[in-house]
């Protein structure tokens, strides 16, 4: 006779809801409710949607399906579980990985980092810097913040692995927050679940800049100051656009060998924009490709945030000491930029320092809106992109600093 109690029962047995109910369930529905956040802060608030979207999307589906990102369960050879657990996705065979957990290849074997820098590289203009290099010093000042938050990441019990992780949020460039931290937390010398809250922690952040910087920028800088308009950049010839990429490609790789996967694509990604003779690459790579690369680096950053490895202590430690970061590497610039407005007798407006954090164009588009809020004839964005795009390189050297010291 069938049963059709035992039916019903089976069917609701196999919904992935009945998991909310019990143990740690309810801190995969505190995720999903982070991921709701994410995607209105996405699409209502129009914050790093390209980023905020993939993100949310994979947090909301590795918390209802954990399968679908990787199964941890050591198996012996008949496929019976043993009761133990692999401590990383890295160590996971590849039968054991779900749909998310195969795209997080490109994560691990640094792929998609590179491929996005690529990208942006072609994306890039890096002709207000080449006009007025003396701004190259302010994305180095704010490159500041990586360091003061990684000395406070030791101060709070984190090793250096795990600190030089964690220090990169201050940054501003998730490509690159990702890159160090599976570098240096993916082979046991550190704590495997801050991957996770450091890529959080650094895309949250870089979606937030246009809320975090404009108090930071008012607070330590006059009215005065903010009202200071700064002369036209010269314009930048072809010749320099061109030899640019190829001269900073040679100087930091030979400098600092670690940041060559880095540095070496996003000059190639600039090279390849400015040399003006293969329109076609230029399309694939600034759009195709980039848009391609963020989807799948998204989804898998967001797979990485199941509730149960997710919410803990050290997570909340990871996002303090990130938001410090992003704090000091603000305030960083804003000193320096202070400091070369006085050596130039008020010719540069110190707010621009702010942007030399990696947050490109965002923080430079902050500055010229607080320029503007002070007097709307005072344009500043391309004198902030100089910072701006130095930042890029900036926190890609400090990157490769912090890779070869440790690695």
């Amino acid at each position: 006779m069938f049963d059709i109690g035992g039916f019903f029962k089976s069917i609701i047995d196999g919904m992935a809801l009945t998991d909310f109910v019990y143990g740690d369930g309810w801190m995969r529905l505190v995720m999903l409710l982070i991921g709701g956040v994410f995607l209105f802060l996405a699409i209502k608030k129009n914050f790093e949607p390209y980023l905020l979207i993939p993100i949310a999307f994979g947090i909301i589906l590795v918390n209802i399906l954990p399968t679908i990102y990787a199964d941890y369960a050591i198996r012996d050879a008949s496929g019976a579980a043993t009761g133990e657990f692999y401590k990383s996705i890295t160590e996971v065979p590849a039968h054991q990985r779900g749909l998310l957990g195969m795209l997080h290849l490109g994560v691990e074997h640094e792929i998609y980092p590179c491929l996005i820098f690529l990208g942006i590289g072609a994306t890039t203009d890096f002709g207000p810097l080449i006009a007025n290099k003396k701004t190259m010093l302010l994305g180095a000042a704010a490159q500041i913040g990586i360091f003061i938050a990684f000395f406070g990441s030791l101060l709070l019990g984190f090793n250096f692995f795990e600190a030089s992780a964690i220090g990169i949020i201050g940054g501003a460039d998730g490509p690159t927050a990702i890159l160090v931290s599976n570098a240096m937390l993916s082979n046991g010398q550190g704590d495997a679940g801050l991957l996770a809250p450091i890529a959080l922690a650094a895309y949250s952040y870089m979606a937030l800049v246009p809320v975090i910087f404009p108090p930071i920028i008012r607070l330590f800088t006059t009215k005065k100051e903010r009202r200071i308009k700064m002369e036209q950049l010269r314009e930048v010839t072809k010749t320099e656009k061109i030899l640019f990429p190829i001269i900073v490609t040679v100087a930091v790789c030979l400098i600092v060998p670690s940041a060559t996967p880095l540095i070496g694509c996003l000059m190639l990604g600039n090279l390849i924009k400015e040399s003006g003779v293969v329109p076609n690459l230029v399309n694939t790579v600034a759009n195709a490709l980039l848009y391609i690369c963020t989807i799948l680096l998204g989804l898998s950053v967001g797979a990485t945030a199941l509730g149960t490895s997710f919410l803990q202590l050290g997570t909340l430690k990871v996002f303090g000491l990130g938001v410090g970061a992003f704090i000091f590497a603000a305030v960083s610039g804003l000193m320096f930029g202070k400091l070369m407005c006085v050596l130039t007798k008020g010719k540069v407006n110190p707010m621009i320092g702010a942007a030399g954090v990696s947050a490109v164009p965002m923080a430079a588009r902050v500055v010229q809106r607080e320029g503007q809020r002070e007097d709307p004839s005072n344009f500043l964005l391309m004198h902030a992109m100089g910072p701006n795009v130095a930042g890029v390189i900036g926190s890609a050297i400090a990157a490769g600093i912090l890779m070869s010291i440790f690695l």
